[in-house]
């Protein structure tokens, strides 16, 4: 018998989840994507009348959601938002199955680690087995235009050096794609939007080093040549040559895709019946309907 092969692995799970570790003590200085993937959480949350007994948080690095949380007017609605102990789960989301029991949970937050899923609707789907019905997921994840002017210049400066370009910054998903991955998961009334932040430095090393506090640098599976010091200058140079702003500055582009969906309930509002429309789509369009032969 034949057996369909699970889905690629992009990603290498121990090595992310040692970025991650190695991240913790300086994570402080180079938080505020998180912060602001909290922030717009729990703003959220605060005009959702509804209590959330029971929530658990699963985002690579819970402090933010925490903090915001507490400062919010959602917080007397919102019972005692549990850490995910688990470090893997944290790191590399459905990497293993979720240590959660299915319809367990009223509310599950996951700020910035799902673009480390190798399988984001699988990942999904675990997450929304383990709300209640009627229970509220709310995530964030990096988009397809995050750090697109790095992923220029390291490429560039590799192929002029080496003469080959390895992969460097990660393949990041589409920003459009959020709602339609939240319904294939099997989440009801899903949103999606997208946030794009640029965030000005003085070189190449400084954005690299915010990078490494947050424990975002490059965990793409199989051998990974490392980077000369050629290389590196080459790619500053680049940088700077063609991104670099009048005072010198260099941009980096962090596109943050923000998810909210249910867990179907029989509560929700459903679509109307195919054909149960009282009024032509001309009629409320206020245009005349014609017709045509081919």
């Amino acid at each position: 018998m034949n057996v369909s092969p699970g889905p690629p692995a992009i990603f290498d799970a121990r090595r992310r989840a040692s970025h991650l570790a190695r991240s913790e003590h300086r994570f402080a200085a180079a938080d505020f994507l998180h912060d602001r993937a909290a922030e717009n959480a729990a703003h959220s949350l605060e005009v959702i009348l509804r209590d959330f007994p029971d929530a658990v948080d699963l985002s690579a690095h819970p402090g933010p959601f925490a903090g915001r949380l507490a400062d919010s007017d959602a917080a007397v609605r919102v019972g005692t938002v549990r850490p995910i102990a688990d470090p893997d789960t944290r790191a590399a989301p459905g990497a293993q199955p979720l240590p959660l029991t299915d319809q367990s949970q009223d509310l599950i937050v996951s700020l910035m680690s799902l673009h480390w899923a190798n399988d984001l609707p699988g990942a999904l789907t675990q997450i929304r087995r383990a709300l209640r019905p009627n229970g509220l997921f709310m995530g964030t994840l990096l988009g397809a235009g995050t750090l697109k002017e790095l992923r220029d210049v390291l490429t560039q400066a590799e192929l002029e050096v080496r003469g080959g370009a390895q992969a460097r910054v990660s393949p990041f998903a589409d920003g459009f794609d959020g709602a339609a991955l939240l319904q294939r998961a099997g989440f009801a009334l899903p949103v999606s939007d997208v946030d794009r932040v640029v965030v000005r430095y003085p070189d190449l090393l400084a954005l690299v080093r915010d990078l490494r506090a947050m424990g975002e640098t490059n965990a793409l599976t199989g051998r990974t040549r490392p980077l000369t010091r050629k290389i590196v200058a080459r790619a500053a140079e680049l940088y700077a040559e063609r991104h670099a702003e009048a005072d010198g500055r260099i941009p980096a582009t962090f596109e943050i895709i923000h998810l909210a969906g249910w867990a179907p309930h029989e509560s929700q509002q459903k679509p109307l019946p195919r054909g149960s429309a009282k009024m032509r789509l001309a009629d409320a369009l206020g245009v005349r309907e014609q017709t045509g032969e081919a």
